[in-house]
């Protein structure tokens, strides 16, 4: 007999367990936020823009083919065992990073990173919507999200902190080293396999089934195909932020600890800001929310070329922080509302699957215009993008969503 009850009150205590996994998660990424394009020039002399952007492009790609697999692997083989061998794969990467004797080792690191993010995000995601039931899912996104991603703003800002006091390498990738081994023993012993709340959840859901899951929720389905169409742009300037912002500001003689405050301030903001957006998406149009995220993201990157100053480079930050706190746990809790049970771990993967390859669209897209025309058109290119993005999601998104 299955006794699974649905709710995030009746779930607290693992759901807790999972916001602080999912913390350790994004710590695994913020590691590497702000060092890494400084880390390429002073370690191998890596100064071309696109090439910089390699390690993005190798971590986008194949964190994004992990999304899609994942959606699969975790109702075959649990989503436990997912998380866990997630936090394995993790485990040698700092090593990897403090030992790097050429660019293409950290190309590899990034590839491990790429598929442990890939196991255990998605992992962390579909087992917090597995617990909460329908009423509490945009909540329990805005909290999973603002675990993850203040966790990133967090250690963005004290890798840049340790690498301006100690230097670039090895002390800021120790984070690392604790990082993986904390998520890794805590998932161990500590989280629990959800998959009997599928089933709990399958006998009162009445929504109608895909007929081919990936087609649908990539082109066909309105509601679904907007939505990813969204998420890989919102990443497609994540990876531009990501990638060229710090070569920005090394370019106007910031030093590494107040690069990592501008760096840290956007998923920092992203993060806490999603506290209130995740609940917002269950109680207000999603279509809205997610219109009026990818807008004010989109002006916002505009606004960086014009801007000189701390306070004016700060702000930006933060707007942009918002305008993503706005999408990005509504993304998940729009897709959960749309698709039975069964089939949401697979739509969200083939979600991610898209929004991930806008990491490595971005660095690829941003990379080569900032070679050829310069870093501010490249930054006006992702910005016009991002805008057509939110006009995208205006005209094809069903309004009574």
């Amino acid at each position: 007999m299955n006794n699974a009850k649905l709710g995030l009150k009746e779930n607290w205590k693992q759901f807790t367990l999972l916001i602080i996994v999912n913390a350790f998660v994004g710590g695994m990424i913020g590691m590497e936020r702000t060092i890494i394009p400084k880390f390429a020039e002073i370690e191998f002399g890596v100064a071309s823009k696109t090439a910089i952007l390699s390690f993005i492009i190798a971590f986008g790609i194949t964190k994004a083919v992990t999304n899609y697999f994942a959606g699969k692997l975790a109702n075959r083989y649990g989503r436990k065992n997912l998380l866990l061998f997630g936090w394995f794969l993790a485990l040698p990467i700092p090593f990897i990073l403090i030992h790097a004797a050429s660019w293409n080792w950290v190309i590899f690191a990034n590839i491990l990173l790429g598929i442990s993010q890939g196991l255990t995000w998605s992992s962390t995601v579909v087992m917090k919507i597995d617990l909460v039931g329908e009423k509490d899912r945009g909540l329990a996104m805005g909290l999973n999200e603002f675990a993850g991603y203040f966790a990133v703003g967090l250690v963005a800002f004290l890798s840049g902190y340790i690498a301006e006091k100690y230097g670039i390498t090895p002390y800021p990738f120790y984070l690392g080293i604790g990082i993986s081994v904390i998520g890794f023993l805590l998932t161990l012993f500590f989280i629990k396999d959800t998959r009997l709340f599928v089933q709990a959840e399958s006998t009162s859901n009445k929504t109608e089934e895909l007929d081919n899951i990936f087609i649908q929720t990539s082109f066909k389905n309105k509601t679904l195909s907007a939505i990813t169409q969204a998420g890989l742009v919102n990443n497609l300037n994540d990876g531009m932020i990501w990638g060229l912002l710090p070569i920005v500001l090394l370019s106007m003689n910031y030093d590494s600890q107040n690069i990592g405050v501008i760096a840290a301030i956007y998923p920092t903001v992203w993060g806490f800001g999603q506290l209130f957006t995740g609940r917002m998406s269950d109680l207000y149009s999603k279509k809205k929310m997610l219109f009026w995220g990818m807008l004010v993201q989109g002006i916002a990157i505009l606004f960086i070329p014009f801007a000189q100053e701390f306070y004016q480079l700060a702000s930006i930050s933060a707007v942009l922080g918002l305008g993503t706190a706005l999408v990005y746990p509504t993304f998940l809790s729009a897709i959960a509302q749309a698709t039975t049970p069964h089939q949401r771990a697979e739509s969200i993967g083939t979600f991610r699957l898209w929004r991930d390859l806008g990491y490595a669209l971005g660095a690829i897209i941003s990379g080569i215009t900032a070679d050829l025309f310069g870093l501010n058109y490249a930054i006006i290119l992702i910005g016009l993008i991002t805008i057509i993005s939110a006009v995208v999601i205006e005209i094809r998104m069903p309004k009574d969503n």
